[in-house]
């Protein structure tokens, strides 16, 4: 680690074992570890989106974890303006920051590689959810394919969440989404002075992994975690809402599935997220990214 380095960041699919090199290099460098996962921002969710364990919370500091409020809506710009907020206070304390996460949105954000969004206001973000529930997805993807075609053609005809984002970002901001993802945004983290990292696991270990780690959750308590979760936050935005093993392990509460059913469900899903995950990065990050098995990183943390 040379004194140029003024950020890591540490990018890879679920389960990978980035929090566990975020925490050894943390150590190392008297860094930071701050949060670059679109889910783990929740509150409310610890145990279901894997946030650091109580453990690793005492060994090194960690930002921007279980900060907000699952009914709200939270976005690659808001997390942008909180990132933004910590790094200036890390850099005034001479502190490493280590950004780990499995959201590639955050890592272009933070590298200044999306455009600023437009603030859409409340009557149109309800317009647009009003007319998701009585219409559809379906129908919403129709006339985004109408307005934005480029961005129709990436999204699922049942994605109703990033259709209906594509829409609002439109009205709002009078530009497609498409046409805002030209890499202009304010870069917080200059590539040439960061180590960027991208854990590739090998795919068979992965996937145990993946099955380990959710059982790992069962026995911590996730199912009462969900109770709880939908008993405080019964109107839970549909981002809090895609939390994997939430969906699942309600419709076991409720009776609806049996429960070996419910997890086997959630480690698919899981097992299917962590393969788009890896398609990303191998498409989105550039060789500027060090990529390396979790084995190999953690052996070579000194180096790192």
């Amino acid at each position: 680690m040379t004194g140029k380095i003024e950020a890591i960041l540490i990018a890879g699919p679920t389960a990978s074992g980035k929090s566990r090199l975020a925490v050894e290099l943390a150590e190392r460098h008297g860094g930071v570890v701050v949060n670059a996962d679109s889910l783990q921002v929740y509150d409310g969710l610890k145990i279901l989106t894997a946030r650091p364990s109580d453990e690793d919370l005492g060994r090194v500091p960690h930002r921007l974890y279980g900060h907000v409020d699952p009914r709200s809506d939270y976005s690659a710009g808001a997390y942008l303006r909180d990132a933004e907020r910590v790094l200036e206070d890390l850099r005034r304390q001479g502190l490493l920051p280590i950004f780990c996460g499995g959201t590639g949105l955050y890592f272009k954000a933070l590298l200044g590689l999306l455009d600023p969004m437009p603030e859409v206001p409340a009557t149109i973000r309800e317009k647009w959810r009003a007319r998701l529930a009585d219409e559809g997805p379906e129908a919403l993807h129709a006339e985004l394919a109408r307005l934005d075609p480029a961005t129709a053609g990436r999204l699922s005809p049942r994605d109703g969440q990033r259709i209906v984002r594509a829409l609002e970002v439109r009205e709002a901001g009078g530009a497609s989404l498409s046409g805002l993802q030209g890499g202009e945004g304010k870069a917080l983290v200059d590539p040439d002075r960061a180590r960027m990292i991208v854990l590739t696991p090998d795919r068979a270990e992965l996937r145990q992994r993946i099955a380990g780690r959710f059982e790992t959750m069962l026995e911590a308590g996730a199912i009462d975690e969900v109770r709880a979760f939908e008993a405080t936050y019964p109107d839970a935005g549909a981002t809090a809402g895609k939390a994997i093993g939430l969906a699942e392990l309600s419709s076991y509460i409720k009776g609806d599935v049996a429960y070996g059913e419910a997890c086997v469900r959630a480690v698919t899903r899981t097992r299917q997220y962590a393969k788009r995950q890896e398609t990303w990065f191998r498409h989105q990050f550039d060789v500027r990214w060090l990529r390396i098995s979790p084995r190999a990183a953690i052996s070579q943390a000194s180096e790192l």
